[in-house]
């Protein structure tokens, strides 16, 4: 703790490396009133079939048309599951019935493109009602991935339950600040299924070719078909930053006897898309230690959650 008059002294390497730092100055954007800069937009009023009865103001920024917004799969699906939730606010005993919240407005802050392919959209959407009240609307549309268990044996082991691994990778994640960020193999889903994106990421971060009807859904599994017969209709799926991004994670399942010495060669190979810029190491976990050597990890927190839990309850 701190007394009175303590002062903190930054770090002497946090000083050398910030000191460093090379700013370019961009152009100056126009500013609003609070000095905030202000991006060129087009406003205009749109219907969609997904929204509500009344118009919805979008402002595009610069870099993509309306089309592209309304094509764009992340956006659609998002769309989808709010207006059908906003809609369930007519029923009576829906909480927020005697006010209910419309989507007033969307502003696209800032569009991300893989080449001609649009990857990421940065929104920013007014949910209020009538007494002025609003829901958090500033989303990170990047739509669905997967994550992969992959569970291995040696081939010598004839108890089911014992020495079993888990295949990890350890990858550079600029956003998380790390150079060696251990996580289970994940993959976004593009235009294909969910089991081809997994069996996809597993040839290129393991290195080994799987049919994709030898994966097991756990998500699908844990969370049944009668979650969505009333209410919401939400993705059969983990949402590991639902407070800011649409993102949905599907967890799948592949369990694999393989001998000693691929066992022994797995540890420390070097996989991925290596022109793509991917640099990924592969580690083995034990099962029993997933918990702890993944703590840092949604995906593999999830995966462990949900393979004990449908373990125990005999779903697997």
């Amino acid at each position: 703790m701190l007394g009175r008059g303590c002062r903190i002294r930054p770090h002497r390497l946090q000083n050398q490396i910030i000191s460093s730092w090379k700013v370019q100055r961009l152009p100056i954007l126009p500013r609003s009133r609070d000095n905030s800069p202000l991006p060129r937009y087009t406003t205009k009023s749109a219907k969609m079939s997904t929204f509500e009865t009344s118009p919805v103001n979008i402002a595009l920024c610069e870099g993509i048309t309306q089309d592209e917004l309304f094509t764009f799969p992340a956006f659609k699906s998002w769309h989808e599951r709010l207006s059908n939730s906003l809609a369930l606010q007519a029923s009576s005993e829906h909480p927020f019935h005697s006010d209910p919240y419309h989507l007033r407005s969307i502003k696209i802050q800032a569009v991300d493109r893989w080449g001609k392919r649009i990857g990421f959209i940065k929104i920013s959407s007014k949910i209020t009602n009538e007494a002025g009240e609003s829901l958090p609307g500033d989303i990170f549309l990047r739509g669905p991935s997967v994550g992969m268990m992959v569970i291995v044996q040696p081939e010598d082991v004839m108890k089911p339950d014992e020495e079993r691994w888990v295949v990890m990778t350890v990858q550079p994640r600029a956003a998380s600040g790390s150079l060696a960020f251990v996580e289970l193999p994940a993959g976004m889903v593009d235009d294909g299924t969910f089991k081809g994106a997994a069996a996809k990421e597993i040839e290129e971060e393991l290195g080994w070719t799987i049919p994709a009807d030898e994966l097991t859904n756990l998500s699908e599994l844990a969370i049944g078909d009668e979650a969505n017969k009333e209410g919401e209709v939400l993705p059969r799926a983990m949402f590991p930053s639902a407070g800011g991004c649409d993102e949905f994670v599907q967890i799948f399942l592949h369990e694999k006897k393989i001998s000693r010495e691929e066992l022994k060669k797995t540890t420390g190979k070097l996989t991925g898309l290596r022109d793509d810029g991917e640099k990924i190491t592969l580690k083995l976990v034990k099962l029993e230690d997933l918990w702890k050597e993944g703590a840092r990890d949604s995906k593999a927190l999830t995966a462990w959650a949900l393979y004990d839990g449908l373990k125990r309850t005999g779903k697997l």
